[in-house]
Parts: structure tokens; C-alpha cells; sequence
């Protein structure tokens, strides 16, 4: 599997293409808000002769959705997620108006619902969807055991963890379920997070201020 990073927004957030040799590709998180971010991801699709299958969000937090409705119109895919982060869509509004956003589109709720224990495929590789709430009460992981490596949006960080003061957080289930269901994984398991630069497993369990482990 091959991955592209992108740091889309003023948050900024880490938007990823995924692919592998049968140019079948995902996208995580697409946060592309300025016409230049949604032209470079368009530009990029398609010189790698890349066909979207899935268009998947950690969690629907605004900087996390922004672009969807750009890829859902330029790609011809809807939007998966978890269920219990609907609400958050309905909210994109009010959060737009907050951080003083002007969303051309607002994004409309996944029909898609992802849960614990799915696998979403493209060509010849799966992802687990891992179901860690506490940021957000819809926080999804995708993990790819043939690769080694997961992508956690904003439940863990290079050092951190997700906030979990917003509407459906909650700081003990955010611990505990990075414990129970991540830290359960190989160490050199590589972390792709939402926000800031890639770590593993291994140095999350013993470097992260967060854990005694």
C-alpha cells in the first residue's frame, strides 16, 4: 500500500490518499477547504490514474469534513463513518460561524455507517475499522495489519491524545480505548494521526505524557 499525505486547512489536518497496485484508492479525512488544496488533490488523483472507492472519515469534526462535499461530487462517492458522530453534521454550521469559516458546501450526514470490526477494501488490501470513542463519541481508527500501520484521526497523537472537552468526549473512554484496542497492536505498528507527524505504537506506549504503561 502506498500513502500520500496532505496538510489541508488552517488547523491544518492530515488528509491521506491511499493505494495500492491495482491504482484502487481511499481517501481519509479530506479536509481540503481552499481551491488550491481541492485542486492539488484533484491534480494528484488523477496523475496516478487513481479510482476512488471510498471516501472515509475518522470522525466529523468540521476540519475533518470540509472537503467532502468537493470529493463526493469529484470522486462519485459518499462519505462513510461512524453513526454516533452524525450529530456533529448537523452542527457544521454553528462551527463554521465560529472559527469564522465560509463553507461554499455544507457537508451532508454519511448514509455509509462504519462499526466496530468492518473492513473496508480496495483492490488487494483491507482495513479494520476500530471503534475508539472519546474525542469524539464516532472516533473510528483504520488499521491495516498487512502494512503495519493505522490511521487514528485525532484520537492519538506524536505525544498526545485527541481533546475530549467537546460535545461527546470523554477523557476515561478516550484512555481507556487507546489502551485496550491500540496499544494491543505491535509495537513498530506505524500511527498515521489527523494533526502533526507520524509515530508508532511502541513510542506512544512508553514516551506519551499521557501513559504509564
Amino acid at each position: 500500500m502506498k500513502i500520500k499525505r496532505f496538510e489541508f486547512n488552517m488547523f491544518p489536518v492530515n488528509s491521506y490518499v491511499l493505494w495500492d497496485e491495482t491504482h484502487e484508492a481511499v481517501l481519509i479525512d479530506p479536509g481540503c477547504y481552499y481551491e488550491e488544496e481541492k485542486t492539488a488533490l484533484k491534480d494528484y488523483i488523477n496523475s496516478h490514474d487513481l479510482i476512488v472507492k471510498h471516501l472515509l472519515n475518522t470522525h466529523l469534526h468540521i476540519d475533518h469534513i470540509c472537503g467532502n462535499p468537493f470529493c463526493e461530487r469529484t470522486f462519485g462517492v459518499k462519505s462513510e463513518a461512524h453513526e454516533a458522530d452524525l450529530f456533529w453534521v448537523e452542527e457544521t454550521p454553528k462551527q463554521s460561524r465560529m472559527f469564522g469559516l465560509r463553507l461554499p458546501e455544507i457537508p451532508v450526514p454519511p448514509t455509509i455507517h462504519l462499526h466496530e470490526g468492518n473492513i473496508v477494501t480496495f483492490g488487494n488490501t483491507k482495513l479494520e475499522v476500530i471503534h475508539v470513542p472519546g474525542h469524539s463519541p464516532g472516533s473510528i481508527v483504520f488499521y491495516c495489519a498487512a502494512d503495519n500501520c493505522l490511521f487514528s484521526g485525532d484520537v492519538l497523537f506524536q505525544g498526545s491524545i485527541g481533546r475530549a472537552d467537546l460535545a461527546g468526549g470523554n477523557f476515561d473512554t478516550l484512555i481507556e480505548g487507546i489502551c485496550a484496542k491500540l496499544f494491543v497492536l505491535p509495537d513498530d505498528t506505524i500511527v498515521y494521526p489527523g494533526h502533526g507527524a507520524p509515530t508508532s505504537i511502541g513510542i506512544e506506549k512508553t514516551e506519551n505524557p499521557f501513559f504509564r504503561i
